[in-house]
Order: structure tokens, then C-alpha cells, then sequence
């Protein structure tokens, strides 16, 4: 599971370091795509190929589902670590998630999301005045904590 947060930086060659903790999870070879709220999730090849069939199972006669999907799979790409642990993310990638400089590198159960510093901060404080109520929908769906 992965799990915490950490800051980085992202070079001008595109490249981030991945905490050494998420490295040995990810594999030698994962998945970075398109995220949502503007971020990148991260896949080891294990859960991305859960993933993968769920969107294959999804009706291809409703136009939300084929949206969604060639959101999903357009950005998406296989990558691995070089030898000083970072990644490479593709400028498509990088644009969408408007990746400039310092960077945040979650760990969110069974992926990595990779954000913009000052996207996160704006997330996390918009999201961080309405967690009580976030929180009272979920026990709503037979979730409590």
C-alpha cells in the first residue's frame, strides 16, 4: 500500500524523484497517466491491469464511459526508474499537470499521484474545509471510521 506524502522537485528534463519507500511497490516497470483533479496517478503493472479490465468492462454505447476511457488511456504510458530513482514524465504529461519545479509525491493506497506544489496546497485547503462533511457521506455508504 502506499501511503504519505513528500516533496520534490521536477528537473527540465522532466524528471522527479519517486520516494525510495514507493520505488520497490511501483516495480521495474508502472503506468503514469492522467489523473483526476489534475494530477498524474502512478500504477504498478499489477493494479493497472486490474484497472484495465474494469474500463474494458464499461459499456461502450454510453458516451461518459468512451470519454472517460480515452481520457484515461491517451496519457498513458509505460515508464521506469533510472538509476537514481526518478522517472521521466512525458511533456503531455507534465502540461496537464501543469508540473513545474517543486512537485508532491503521494502515496494513496494502491497508487502514487504525482501534483503541481501549488495545485496540492489549493486542493488540500479546499478539500481540508469540507472533510467533516467528505466524512459524513462516506458513513452514509456504510463507511465509518
Amino acid at each position: 500500500m502506499f501511503m504519505g506524502e513528500h516533496q520534490h522537485s521536477i528537473d527540465d528534463k522532466g524528471r522527479i524523484i519517486i520516494p525510495a519507500k514507493f520505488r520497490e511497490e511501483l516495480g521495474p516497470q508502472f503506468v503514469v497517466t492522467r489523473g483526476l483533479d489534475n494530477c498524474l496517478f502512478v500504477y504498478p503493472e499489477s493494479e493497472w491491469k486490474v484497472l484495465e479490465q474494469k474500463l474494458k468492462s464499461l459499456p461502450l454505447m454510453k458516451s461518459d464511459a468512451r470519454a472517460f476511457t480515452r481520457f484515461f488511456f491517451s496519457g498513458a504510458t509505460e515508464c521506469e526508474l533510472d538509476k537514481q530513482g526518478r522517472v521521466n514524465v512525458p511533456a503531455n504529461l507534465r502540461e496537464y499537470a501543469k508540473l513545474d519545479k517543486e512537485c508532491i509525491v503521494l502515496g494513496v493506497t494502491n497508487r502514487v499521484e504525482i501534483w503541481s506544489k501549488a495545485i496540492w496546497e489549493g486542493y488540500f485547503q479546499q478539500s481540508e474545509e469540507t472533510f467533516n462533511e467528505i466524512a459524513e457521506k462516506l458513513v452514509d455508504l456504510d463507511f465509518n471510521f
